[in-house]
């Protein structure tokens, strides 16, 4: 009797895990379209490309999201199967705690793929008086505390941009921004706002003796309403530039190249923003732009590699493809080849390479 009885408990068990492994079946057939989230600077790159997967017959047109950089790494990491992005938009590198996030939930193969570099700029409407500002001077007009002419860290007095430097339009200082979630508002804290800071000589000296104090200082925007988080949506910010023309914007290039008939862009450190200045580095608002794809989809979910090759291809990424006419610069020949060998390896992002 007590072989029986083992043995029946045996047999459901049995039943139970092919029941299961049918039902697991089932559900990652129950998907059969890629889906992307993260970076609204990323995401008309994406559209494109994922238009043009579509058209291929590759498989079915993806889903693409703008859910912001921070917001599309907090999905994408939550977890592997049908429920969870195949696929992240990011307008910077992954963090350190995202990617432990996602080893956390079980997300141990992600892929890391540069697709392009973009210019983040400070835009305007053409009627709009025009700015030509320095790093240093964006600093003074939007950080939290400044040095006054003492050194001493004070609450920003300055209303207007003359109030920065008397060279500047006397106009109120109003710069429509994206919010903390934005991989775009890391860019801006790192591109600008900490090289701004190093314009100061106390500012200097204070990252030399307490780092974490300077740190704040670059980190911290303004709340007394010159900076307005104007949402994940950058076309949003297009629109209010368009309304006001002495408020100035703060976007990816390609928004501007979009909009180029109704914008301006200020020059920074007295260079322009274009694609050529952007490429070469000239521009010192020049970012990388990411998309990263779990690796565990990839056989389970139909086509994303080849929706991965289709992104890293000639005819998208370089110079003269199609995502240069929507505005992304192309990366240099030989870094692009590189590039486009690991994605289409699949090779898997290391954690020493995550800072």
């Amino acid at each position: 009797m007590e072989i029986s009885v083992n043995s029946r408990i045996l047999s459901l068990a049995t039943a139970a895990a092919v029941a299961g492994t049918i039902a697991s079946a089932g559900a990652a057939s129950a998907r059969d379209q890629i889906r992307v989230v993260g970076s609204s600077t990323v995401y008309p790159f994406t559209t494109a490309v994922a238009e043009q997967f579509g058209k291929s017959g590759g498989g079915k047109t993806p889903v693409v999201e703008s859910t912001g950089t921070g917001g599309g790494f907090k999905l994408f990491c939550a977890g592997v199967g049908i429920g969870h992005p195949d696929v992240s938009n990011a307008s910077r590198a992954i963090k350190k705690g995202e990617f432990e996030d996602c080893k956390k939930n079980g997300v141990t193969d992600v892929v890391e793929i540069k697709v392009g570099i973009d210019g983040l700029v400070i835009a305007q409407s053409k009627s709009g008086p025009a700015l030509a500002l320095t790093r240093k001077q964006v600093f003074q007009a939007l950080a939290e505390m400044v040095p006054d002419k003492d050194g001493k860290l004070v609450a920003n007095p300055n209303k207007t941009w003359a109030d920065v430097d008397a060279s500047l339009p006397a106009v109120k200082i109003e710069v429509l921004g994206p919010p903390p979630t934005s991989g775009t508002r890391d860019s801006f804290h790192e591109l600008y706002m900490e090289k701004g800071a190093e314009g100061f000589d106390s500012l200097k000296e204070l990252r030399k003796t307490d780092v974490k104090a300077f740190d704040k200082v670059w980190k911290s925007i303004r709340k007394d309403g010159a900076y307005v988080e104007a949402g994940e949506n950058d076309n949003v910010i297009v629109q209010k530039l368009e309304a006001n023309k002495n408020a100035v914007g703060i976007f990816g290039f390609s928004f501007l190249e979009e909009n180029i008939s109704k914008l301006k862009g200020a020059k920074i450190e007295g260079v322009e923003p274009d694609f050529d200045t952007i490429a070469s580095g000239k521009f010192k608002g020049a970012r990388p732009l990411f998309i990263y794809v779990k690796k565990q989809h990839v056989g389970v979910i139909p086509g994303l590699d080849k929706f991965v090759a289709e992104y890293v291809s000639d005819k998208a990424m370089s110079k003269d493809g199609y995502l240069a006419r929507k505005g992304l610069v192309a990366l240099p020949k030989e870094e692009a080849a590189k590039v486009a060998e690991a994605a289409k390896a699949m090779k898997s992002l290391s954690a020493d390479l995550v800072n």
